[in-house]
C-alpha cells in the first residue's frame, strides 16, 4: 500500500513539474506564481514523504489504545465515578488508563495530602492489571486546565511554585513503586494560552518540574504534550522520552457559531510525528483523541440534548475517530470521553458508544 503512496506522489510530481514548465515561458507575474506553486508542492510533497515514512516505520509497533478517566468528571455528569472505571475494565476491556493528579484535590490544604481519590483508581487497575499514565503539575486535563488549590490563588508565583513543586514530589514518590505504573505526563499542554484558566507559561518553570520529576523517579517516561494544530516542531528544553499531541476534529467554534470540522487529513499528523522523530529520535503518542461530544458554547453535556450531542459526535464518528487516529501512525493513543460513554448508555440509555467502544478495545496490546 506504502508503495502505491509513492507511485502516486511521483506521478503527481512529474505533473507539477510539467505545468511549471508549460508556464515557465510567460510574463513575469506567471513566473512568480509558477515558483510559489512549486515550491509548495515541494513544501507538501516533502511533508506527506516525511509522513508515509514514519507510517511505515512504525507498523512493527503494537497497536496501545487507552482513554483518559477523571472522577470529577463523571460525577458532573451524574455518574458514579467507581462504578464507570468497574465498568470501563470489566465490560470494555479498557487496560491503559490516564489519570489525573489535581492539585486541588489532593492537598486540600497546605502541605496536607489526601491521596485517597487516587489511591481507589490506582486498586482497581492494579487488580486488572492495568497500566496507567499519570498526569502531573498545575496544568492537567479538563477545564478549568489549571487546577490551583484555593489556598495557593492568591499567592505569588514565588510563594506557590515551591509549594507545587513540593506536590509533585509526593504525589511520584507516593505512586512511582505501583506496578501499574508505566508512565508520567507532565503538564497538559503547557504553552496552550487560548484554553482554560492558566497564566503561568513560563519555560523555565516546566525544565524545573520535568528535572525534578526526572530526578525522583528515573525509571520511568515522562511524557510533554503539545497542543493539536500547531506545525512547529518541539526544539527547546526540556526534551522529554516522548511527546504528547491532541487530536479534536469536530468542535463548536464560536467565532462562527456552528461546528467546526479541523480539516487536517491523518497524514499531517503522522508528518508531526515524523518530523519530531527525524530530529531528535523521540516518538509521539496521541495523548487526547477526541471521543465525546463538544456542545455549543455555554452548555455542558447535560444541558444538551442527544440530537444536539450527536451533530459533533456519535457512533459513526466514533468509529471514523478511531480509524483516523490508527492512519496517523502513531501506536498508542488515549481516547477522550470515556466517561460520557458511560453517561450515554446508563443515563440517556444509548448503548451506541458503548459498543463501538468495546469494539475499539478488542484491538489493542
Amino acid at each position: 500500500m506504502v508503495t502505491s503512496y509513492y507511485k502516486k506522489l511521483k506521478s503527481a510530481l512529474k505533473k507539477a513539474w510539467s505545468w511549471c514548465r508549460h508556464f515557465w515561458r510567460f510574463s513575469l507575474w506567471h513566473k512568480v506564481i509558477v515558483v510559489s506553486l512549486c515550491l509548495f508542492a515541494v513544501l507538501i510533497g516533502t511533508m506527506y514523504g516525511i509522513a508515509q515514512w514514519y507510517i511505515t516505520s512504525q507498523n512493527s509497533k503494537p497497536l496501545v489504545i487507552g482513554t483518559t478517566f477523571i472522577p470529577a468528571y463523571a460525577q458532573s455528569l451524574g455518574i458514579d465515578p467507581e462504578a464507570t472505571m468497574d465498568a470501563l475494565i470489566n465490560q470494555v476491556g479498557v487496560k491503559h488508563f490516564r489519570l489525573v493528579s489535581y492539585w486541588d484535590e489532593l492537598e486540600p490544604s497546605k502541605g496536607v495530602y489526601d491521596f485517597s481519590s487516587l489511591d481507589w483508581q490506582f486498586q482497581k487497575a492494579e487488580a486488572a492489571h492495568a497500566k496507567i499514565s499519570l498526569a502531573l503539575g498545575l496544568r492537567q486535563p479538563r477545564w478549568p486546565e489549571c487546577h490551583m488549590p484555593t489556598w495557593a490563588a492568591n499567592e505569588s508565583d514565588s510563594m506557590w511554585q515551591p509549594q507545587l513543586n513540593n506536590f509533585i514530589q509526593a504525589v511520584v514518590d507516593h505512586y512511582k513503586k505501583s506496578p501499574s505504573l508505566e508512565s508520567y505526563q507532565l503538564e497538559n499542554e503547557y504553552f496552550l494560552q487560548g484554553f482554560g484558566t492558566c497564566t503561568n507559561f513560563s519555560r523555565a518553570r516546566l525544565v524545573s518540574e520535568y528535572n525534578l520529576v526526572k530526578r525522583t523517579d528515573p525509571h520511568h517516561t515522562v511524557i510533554v504534550s503539545r497542543s493539536d494544530n500547531a506545525i512547529g516542531i518541539a526544539t527547546k528544553a526540556p526534551t522529554p522520552d516522548e511527546y504528547g499531541i491532541s487530536i479534536y476534529k469536530r468542535v463548536w467554534s464560536q467565532p462562527i457559531g456552528r461546528y467546526l470540522e479541523y480539516p487536517f487529513p491523518a497524514w499531517y499528523y503522522a508528518f508531526v510525528a515524523g518530523w519530531q522523530k527525524l530530529f531528535n529520535g523521540n516518538d509521539t503518542i496521541i495523548h487526547e483523541l477526541q471521543a465525546e461530544a463538544w456542545p455549543p458554547d455555554g452548555q455542558t453535556i447535560p444541558q444538551a440534548s442527544l440530537a444536539e450531542q450527536n451533530k459533533s459526535f456519535d457512533a459513526k464518528r466514533f468509529e471514523s475517530r478511531v480509524k483516523y487516529g490508527k492512519a496517523t501512525g502513531m501506536r498508542t493513543m488515549y481516547l477522550w470521553g470515556s466517561e460520557y460513554w458511560y453517561y450515554r448508555l446508563t443515563v440517556l440509555h444509548d448503548p451506541s458508544l458503548w459498543n463501538v467502544a468495546k469494539q475499539t478495545f478488542k484491538q489493542s496490546s
